[in-house]
């Protein structure tokens, strides 16, 4: 691969790879590291795609992956180190409507977190990475229309935990409303 090849590869793929990686990472740092250690996986391997659109699909499935062993790595530090040092985990008040931001977020984070990887990969790639459904399948090794089903369960059951659902009862009930019950 040339460095022109490369660099065209990078320049239309780096913002995408960084929104997916800062999605599941939840630190800018961490999502820029995650990128640019899969674009040396890629110039070290000097790998060959028939097109540019065929590396960044490659990007993004690497990114993903390695973003969600870092999340997985830093939950299970954050355990260890809160049972060993037993830290305080409330966080500070910097105010009423910072407040309410972060508790939105925060909220919308953990009813993200308790989806089904399946659920959460899609929406994570239609929301924040703003993918269309077509490429959200390619990364994902699924039809369009499986994609589609997925984007709208996910939605379904984040709207039904945010109203106060577990994950368990808004999929029950999503179920329920597709196979005509009530």
């Amino acid at each position: 691969m040339s460095s022109g090849e490369f660099q065209k590869i990078y320049e239309s793929a780096f913002p995408v790879l960084f929104r997916v990686a800062y999605r599941i990472a939840q630190s800018e740092e961490a999502a820029e590291d995650l990128c640019q250690e899969a674009f040396f996986r890629l110039y070290e391997k000097n790998m060959v795609f028939p097109n540019p659109e065929e590396a960044k699909y490659w990007l993004i499935r690497v990114v993903k992956n390695a973003a969600l062993n870092y999340a997985k790595r830093k939950e299970r530090e954050r355990k260890v180190y809160q049972k060993a040092f037993r830290e305080d985990v409330r966080q500070e008040e910097t105010g009423e409507s910072e407040l309410i931001k972060q508790e939105s977020k925060a909220e919308i984070q953990e009813a993200l977190e308790k989806l089904p990887e399946n659920l959460r990969m899609v929406l994570i790639l239609k929301e924040y990475a703003e993918m269309n459904y077509k490429e959200i399948g390619r990364i994902l090794g699924i039809s369009e229309g499986n994609v589609k089903v997925r984007v709208f369960r996910a939605r379904e059951r984040l709207a039904g935990m945010m109203r106060g659902g577990s994950a368990a009862e808004t999929s029950e009930k999503s179920e329920n409303i597709q196979q005509g019950g009530s």
